[in-house]
């Protein structure tokens, strides 16, 4: 039987007393009321987890790049078609027909939108276009164009605001070697060797390539760490072994160290590294996919080292598009990216804290209905209608606590298993005060009504009910 405080009001210790005897009388119905709870604040460690995770791997894969470095690659045909549709308001860039240029190229054959056209550079000939050609007929021109040594010394000469360039190629290839039992495409990067600094790889044994490597065109490379391990067992093993590339062996003369990131789009941990010209002489050929590197002397000039890219390349190619993206864009849009995941993460733990509110109302309101006697004896004795209000309100705050508790360290439990997941988690011990408060904020605000409802009661009719 519940011990009720003498008359004349309840004193803090007493009212705290009434309210844990009344939780500990409906211990099974208190678990199941602070259920939404204790899911709203598990979720809301794991989004912190989650979102703190993200940023870290966001910073981890492109920790490789410069916050400077610009790409330089030519368009793509479903990028190009992209930028023709965008451009179709502006006018007919270029139209069918053209003949070939006096030097055999710059001037001719139309634009790179529509078909025909006489040659680019490397044209002589006129040509009368495809009929019929549409669109994309003449977007071979376009793709024909590669960018080349020439690029790379015409960007360093005209664009001063630039401290680093270098031209690199990416592209599979068949491997053979080590512990493979058949031959298997990997990625293959023909690069010089100020890409290495470009992109900060660091090596585990070796050397990287050299600028002998690369004017001897070497049959020579640097392979990744993952890479290594899955060929040769052992990163270690793997240095002063040969691989067949392409059908030619290749002495591996460094090992990179474990990197985890991505640089240029490339997983160096995933990839083999040969001298440029190599690459492009033996395992490329004319489909090579050369791409250029460059570093913005001064970050916040990035902006307008792009556009003079831009204009450069217009001048040499007039006919070509080309993608010139930098990483802080790229960084920025991956942070961006987590962040709107967070957000995302949030908004559903915040609906799940209002079911869980609501369940604490709807039994809060069911509390009061059950227990309009025990009201009316302590408004009988001179309890207050501010001390039943306190009362009612701090049993909706204290189960709600409960399972923000219990939520909060069900929310850490489960970082191990999100991890076994593939996830990247990395919990923050301030995400369990974010789920406390949360918590105690909902019981707090949903049990204010049910509350002030039990505080209107008069002592008669409380008294009266059954």
């Amino acid at each position: 039987m519940t011990d009720y405080p003498a008359s004349g009001g309840m004193r803090l210790c007493e009212m705290f007393r009434l309210v844990w005897i009344n939780i500990a009388e409906s211990k099974f119905k208190v678990f199941l009321t602070s259920l939404g709870v204790i899911v709203g604040a598990a979720t809301i460690v794991q989004v912190v987890a989650v979102g703190h995770g993200g940023e870290i791997q966001v910073q981890n894969e492109y920790k490789t790049l410069n916050a400077g470095s610009i790409n330089i690659s030519v368009s793509t045909r479903a990028e190009m078609r992209d930028q023709i549709v965008g451009g179709m308001t502006g006018g007919m860039p270029g139209m069918p027909g053209g003949g070939a240029g006096e030097n055999g190229g710059r001037s001719a054959g139309g634009g790179a939108a529509f078909g025909g056209g006489g040659t680019g550079r490397a044209g002589g000939t006129s040509g009368g276009g495809v009929p019929g050609g549409g669109f994309f007929g003449n977007s071979a021109q376009a793709q024909s164009a590669a960018l080349s040594a020439t690029d790379r010394d015409d960007l360093s000469e005209l664009v001063p605001g630039l401290s680093e360039i270098s031209l690199y190629a990416t592209g599979t290839a068949a491997v053979e070697g080590g512990d493979l039992t058949e031959e298997t495409d990997y990625t293959v990067v023909g690069a010089s060797e100020d890409y290495r600094q470009m992109c900060n790889l660091e090596l585990l044994q070796g050397d990287f390539i050299t600028e002998d490597d690369e004017s001897d065109k070497s049959k020579v490379a640097v392979i990744g760490y993952t890479l290594a391990q899955d060929i040769f067992g052992s990163a270690y093993d793997a240095y002063g072994e040969t691989l067949s590339i392409e059908g030619k062996k290749y002495e591996i003369v460094g090992v990179l160290a474990k990197m985890g990131s991505v640089a240029s789009g490339t997983s160096p941990d995933d990839s083999l590294f040969v001298p440029y010209a190599t690459a492009v002489k033996y395992i490329f050929g004319k489909s090579a996919d050369s791409q250029i590197m460059a570093v913005s002397a001064d970050v916040g000039e990035v902006t307008d080292n792009i556009a003079a890219i831009k204009e450069v390349l217009a001048e040499d190619h007039p006919n070509a598009s080309f993608t010139v993206t930098d990483a802080g864009s790229a960084l920025e849009s991956a942070t961006s990216s987590a962040k709107t995941l967070s957000t995302m993460l949030l908004a559903v733990a915040a609906i799940v804290f209002i079911v869980g509110g609501i369940g604490i109302m709807n039994v809060m309101f069911v509390s009061v209905k059950e227990r309009t006697q025990e009201i009316g004896i302590l408004k009988a004795i001179g309890i207050s209608r501010r001390e039943i209000l306190l009362e009612f309100l701090l049993e909706a705050t204290f189960i709600s606590v409960f399972g923000g508790a219990l939520g909060t360290a069900a929310g850490f439990a489960l970082v191990p298993l999100v991890r076994l997941a593939g996830m990247t988690v990395e919990p923050l011990a301030v995400s369990g005060l974010y789920a406390m408060v949360f918590a105690a904020g909902t019981g707090t605000l949903f049990g204010i009504y049910p509350a002030w409802q039990a505080s209107r009661l008069t002592p008669i009719e409380a008294l009266a009910q059954e």
